[in-house]
């Protein structure tokens, strides 16, 4: 059973790492997505990330994946990293950091609700939740933002439904235990994305920015290792409902950081569309904090970067 003592010192900084972090990774793949182009860019960053993950799990003792591993990985991967992650990339250059994370935090409500699909029951509070949540998406979708770019706005709206499928799909796959399931997904669905863009015809501009290069390196290592290595130490050392509480922390961080560093504008139905979401996924996570962690995929926020379920 996991701990209720009160949070050491290393459980509060990983708290920190996973809240920050995956918080800004919304604003950074947006100054990433304006000097490179979004799939490619994606595809690049998960490849080398898992390639990195998987090789120190192998000098730990973990065991390779087999074919078999591998092939299933591949389904899911495409689901967080191409339509989810990919969709995300394409959508923040037009729509801003904050408006996409508060979309985004809607991925464990669609999750609830294609779970009886899944043959798995939703709650009494989880219906709350997801009336909660949807009523947050209706007033954020009457804001003039996403209302001015209908292509990028449904984009940005598969997105979630993308990582809840491939969540509730993970549960069911055999796929590599621990945290070389999230190796596979990340290396599968890295080659997805980087072919999907080769046949789109994006390509690498011949002197990319500082800025963008930076923001890559930066979802790599902290997006994408860092901030994972803390929420794996989350899952094993705190209840479920501390661990997972990051999926309700980072739509209101990222929203702040975009206003604060990315001179986004603050309006009035992001914050209530915001205070909706946050709240539906508050009772969402609640009410599954007396289980165990399931095991499960990518969290979306390495997956675009946020909110998905716990790693094997």
């Amino acid at each position: 059973m996991a701990p209720t003592a009160p949070l050491d010192r290393r459980t509060i900084f990983a708290l920190f790492l996973v809240y920050v972090v995956w918080g800004s990774t919304y604003l950074v793949m947006r100054f990433a997505v304006e000097g490179l182009p979004p799939l490619l860019m994606g595809g690049t960053r998960f490849v080398i990330a898992g390639v990195i993950l998987v090789t120190v799990l192998r000098l730990k003792g973990e065991a390779f994946p087999t074919v078999k591993q591998w092939l299933w990985s591949a389904p899911v991967g495409a689901l967080f990293f191409l339509f989810g992650n990919g969709l995300v990339a394409i959508a923040e250059q037009k729509i801003s950091s904050g408006v996409a994370a508060v979309v985004c935090a809607t991925m464990p409500l669609w999750a609830a609700a294609m779970g009886p699909l899944f043959k798995e029951r939703t709650s009494s509070r989880e219906w709350i939740a997801m009336v909660l949540g949807m009523a947050g998406v209706i007033i954020l979708s009457a804001g003039s933002e996403l209302r001015a770019d209908l292509p990028s706005t449904l984009v940005l709206m598969a997105a979630p439904i993308a990582w809840a499928l491939g969540s509730l799909l993970a549960r069911r796959l055999p796929l590599p235990r621990g945290l070389m399931s999230a190796a596979a997904q990340m290396v599968t669905g890295g080659v997805i994305l980087l072919a999907v863009a080769l046949v789109r015809g994006e390509r690498f501009p011949a002197d990319p920015s500082f800025k963008s290069l930076a923001s890559v390196a930066y979802l790599i290592v902290f997006g994408s290792l860092v901030a994972f290595s803390a929420y794996s130490h989350l899952l094993r050392n705190t209840r479920p409902a501390i661990a997972m509480s990051y999926s309700y922390v980072n739509p209101a961080i990222a929203v702040l950081l975009g206003a604060a560093l990315g001179a986004e504008q603050l309006q009035g139905n992001t914050l209530v569309a915001t205070a909706l979401i946050v709240a539906a996924t508050v009772v969402m996570v609640r009410s599954r904090s007396g289980a165990a962690p399931a095991p499960a995929a990518v969290p979306t926020s390495i997956a675009l970067p946020s909110g998905g379920k716990a790693a094997r």
